[in-house]
């Protein structure tokens, strides 16, 4: 498998290079009432094009951020100027691009890769960013086939509680694992699934906020009493930072791990399904 990861220096050094398209996919909780496509058209990497999360999560689905049918994956990125012999290096301005980039995994696009430490390391250090519009592109076609063992439902989750057969690890911070905090979504209480650990996903980004080595990443994984070696299905808020999880597995060479799907944000709604340290609902 192609490294997950690519250095600001590196694609600087090759922003002008055929079959790439580079990907803005910065996105934001409903409660922090920011926007990525504002922002992205005030600043982004040259030539860069946004892709908006919403746009390929199932609109149908009453969970947030849920996978999409492929079919509807595959025309936004294709609209995108993305085929099947395209690289692509997706970035954003705080959590979001590895679930881009486990989408497009998932989806059975393997040449995907993430910019170490995104826009604000980008600009940190003076690289060129420009603004606007992007010049108008021409579709590729593209094909999605989903890996369905990427993806874990709550039934699984549910199994791994009574078996102990997985180790379920929390991306979220810790306010929003204990319920101090809200879920950050309207209508949707706080607290976690009984039994997962919590392992925050901003323990794996540095102070410029490119991700911690794999032996850092280790070290977090095995003081939270998460041990890679058994299987992890990865869950959070709504799918989204548990992606970081498992892209850091996967930097570590393990294998099999699962992306819960529809995280907090479905299992909190269920009220069949266990649940620890509720708070009110927003």
């Amino acid at each position: 498998m192609p490294e997950a990861l690519v250095p600001t220096e590196r694609l600087e050094a090759n922003l002008s290079r055929p079959n790439q398209v580079v990907v803005d996919c910065s996105w934001y909780l409903p409660e922090a009432k920011r926007s990525g496509r504002d922002e992205y058209i005030s600043r982004h990497i040259p030539g860069a094009r946004f892709l908006d999360l919403n746009d390929i999560s199932d609109a149908g689905s009453p969970y947030a951020n849920m996978m999409p049918p492929p079919e509807q994956f595959a025309r936004v990125v294709g609209d995108l100027g993305i085929g099947h012999a395209t690289d692509v290096i997706v970035y954003d301005a705080g959590y979001v691009s590895a679930r881009i980039w486990w989408m497009f995994r998932t989806f059975g696009h393997q040449r995907v890769h993430i910019l170490d430490g995104g826009i604000r390391k980008w600009v940190a250090e003076g690289r060129s960013v420009e603004n606007g519009e992007p010049a108008p592109i021409a579709a590729l076609p593209f094909t999605a086939t989903l890996d369905e063992t990427a993806i874990a439902r709550w039934q699984d989750v549910l199994q791994s509680l009574e078996y102990g057969s997985c180790s379920i690890a929390d991306a979220r911070t810790a306010e929003r694992f204990t319920g101090a905090l809200s879920s950050g979504y309207p209508g949707v209480p706080g607290g976690h699934i009984p039994g997962s650990v919590n392992l925050p996903w901003n323990r794996f980004l540095k102070g410029d906020f490119s991700f911690v080595s794999p032996e850092a990443a280790r070290s977090l994984f095995d003081a939270a009493g998460v041990d890679p070696q058994k299987p992890v299905i990865a869950t959070c808020g709504s799918g989204v930072t548990a992606a970081i999880l498992v892209l850091m597995l996967e930097r570590l060479g393990v294998e099999g791990s699962q992306l819960y799907d529809g995280s907090w944000h479905q299992w909190a709604q269920q009220p069949d399904l266990p649940k620890s340290s509720i708070a009110p609902s927003l």
